[in-house]
């Protein structure tokens, strides 16, 4: 899909950065948001920069139903799992609303290559989302977590899993966070999250 130049150019994240959210930091130390707002995940780890022109290929496999980008954002995340021990990779779940206008879920697509790469086991059922909120991109920072609050289900006990949470980009985390806070309830040991993406602050 992607010539190597072409694949050399994308924008990608600097290592190491804040161990809990993936943003750019000096030395890789925690940054100042995640020690005053601890996340429920435990670490979240990125391949690129939400930046063009990776933002343009993303919103080409989200909206413009580009599937094949799935399997190759997919093998480029594999070796963010460097080092990470994991018991199963999990897509974070759509809203079936939200699913039927889509035609499928983008996290999925991306997770089925991950898995297969790093040979764990796909789970695409224990978690969903049960209620319909507005999307994320059109909200406040603030307002996001809000938005999120008890919108994930998780239909089995998790514990001792550690887990791989697997999105295609990752902003505020709101979303993330709040199904890791789920999945956390249901007794998953660990949660880390993948994603391909990471949208920088603003300066």
């Amino acid at each position: 899909l992607l010539c190597p130049a072409c694949a050399a150019d994308l924008p990608r994240l600097q290592q190491p950065g804040c161990p809990h959210c993936a943003l750019p930091t000096p030395n890789g130390e925690p940054c100042g948001r995640c020690l005053s707002h601890p996340r429920h995940f435990d670490a979240a780890r990125a391949a690129f920069r939400y930046e063009f022109p990776l933002d343009r290929l993303i919103q080409s496999f989200k909206y413009g139903h580009r599937l094949a980008l799935g399997a190759w954002f997919g093998r480029q995340i594999a070796s963010l799992a460097d080092g990470l021990a994991a018991d199963v990779v999990m897509p974070l779940p759509l809203h079936i609303e939200r699913l039927r206008e889509r035609g499928f879920n983008q996290a999925v697509e991306i997770a089925r290559p991950l898995a297969r790469a790093l040979d764990l086991p796909l789970d695409t059922a224990t978690s969903s989302r049960t209620r319909h909120t507005p999307a994320q991109a059109g909200l406040p920072w603030r307002e996001r977590a809000k938005n999120i609050r008890g919108a994930f289900h998780c239909s089995r006990d998790m514990s001792g899993q550690r887990v791989l949470l697997v999105d295609d980009v990752m902003t505020t985390g709101a979303s993330l966070d709040e199904c890791a806070r789920t999945l956390k309830l249901h007794g998953a040991a660990e949660v880390v999250v993948l994603v391909v993406a990471r949208t920088l602050p603003r300066p």
